[in-house]
């Protein structure tokens, strides 16, 4: 096997993207960590902690040969399974934001459905490659990684992480698509979709309010539409070369949290459309370098593995994105290496030690 250099294009655009977050997130936060907390340093200090951590564990992932994953593929899901269980027991799960989805550390968190979208993409890249041959046969080839999707998704959604949840399910099935799933399997999956879009609607209705805002956030501006509406406030006035760093407007009480899942907003109202194209810019040399790497890697575990990293990172993003524009409901997905939190930064930096070391091991 034919070693390749360490691909630094990749490492230093997200070691921008993680500094700019780190900036951004105090621009966003200071104000509301100060008034709370009487430290305006508050996130920062937590964020540059799992920053670190987080580098420690790209660069060490980074060196283990992912092949390894293939081998341990059944014992990783396992582990993921498990912890997505542990964490709907009452007194183990810590509730946060409706959703119990965190196992509490102190002032810390982790969701272990971070962690379960890493173990089911290395869990459906090893099937991919073993069972190439079956893939045109839609009961022997695609029901089985179904089945497992499926059970992956209900435990999710029992806590409930919606947003999550769909990131694993399209991430899954754009893999499926990669690998060459016969396209009737698409059309026929689309139908099923909607109907079950619209059970989970009937059995939380809280989510056809999100829907209605997100339709016409107006129609309700100061319950379900106040954050879509605060959040285009926000993109509105940031022009060409927006407000100025740390003169935001609506990180004043008025978008809520938006270090977290609206730090674009604020992004896009102090820097304007040249923060915008920066980061875009940023992203989507990450998506140049990883489906690259996707694409030059013969090892079908390896290729698939590179793809499912790449997807999740990037469909994340772009819901992110779409969240904060209006284009779709509120779906509680943070923005790869920019928003503060720590177990999605942490899934994202480990997605990215193992494109680093595919692309090293490449043939």
């Amino acid at each position: 096997m034919k070693k390749k250099h360490f691909d630094f294009v990749l490492f230093i655009a997200v070691l921008l993207l993680i500094l700019f977050g780190l900036i951004m997130i105090y621009s966003a936060s200071s104000i509301w960590a100060e008034y709370k907390f009487h430290d305006s340093f508050k996130y920062v200090k937590q964020q540059a902690l799992f920053i670190g951590i987080g580098i420690f564990l790209l660069i060490t992932v980074s060196k283990i040969d992912y092949t390894l994953y293939y081998k341990k593929t059944n014992p990783i899901l396992l582990v993921c399974l498990f912890l997505l269980v542990l964490v709907l027991i009452p007194g183990i799960g810590s509730v946060r934001n409706g959703s119990q989805s965190w196992f509490g550390i102190g002032s810390f968190g982790i969701q272990p459905s971070e962690f379960a979208k890493l173990g089911l993409i290395i869990f459906t890249a090893k099937y991919l490659a073993d069972n190439q041959k079956y893939l045109r046969d839609f009961k022997r080839g695609v029901i089985p990684i179904l089945l497992v999707l499926f059970l992956v998704f209900g435990l999710i959604m029992l806590q409930p992480d919606f947003g999550t949840g769909m990131i694993i399910v399209v991430s899954i099935l754009a893999m499926l698509f990669v690998a060459g799933v016969n396209m009737k399997f698409f059309l026929g999956l689309g139908a099923v979709g909607v109907v079950g879009i619209i059970v989970l609607i009937a059995i939380a209705p809280y989510r056809m309010d999100r829907i209605t805002s997100f339709l016409n956030p107006w129609s309700d501006p100061l319950g379900t539409g106040f954050q879509i509406i605060q959040s285009l406030y926000a993109i509105g006035p940031g022009g060409l070369l927006g407000q100025g760093f740390l003169n935001s407007r609506q990180k004043q009480f008025y978008l809520p949290e938006p270090q977290t899942d609206f730090i674009f907003s604020i992004i896009s109202e102090e820097f304007g459309v040249l923060g915008v194209v920066i980061v875009a810019g940023l992203f989507l040399i990450v998506l140049w370098r990883g489906i690259d790497i996707a694409l030059k890697t013969e090892n079908p575990f390896g290729k698939y593995l590179a793809f499912g990293m790449m997807f999740q990172i990037m469909i994340q993003t772009v819901m992110n994105l779409m969240v904060v524009i209006g284009l779709i409901p509120v779906t509680g997905v943070t923005l790869p290496f920019l928003s503060y939190g720590g177990s999605s930064l942490l899934i994202s930096l480990i997605s990215i030690g193992i494109l680093l070391n595919i692309s090293r091991k490449r043939n």
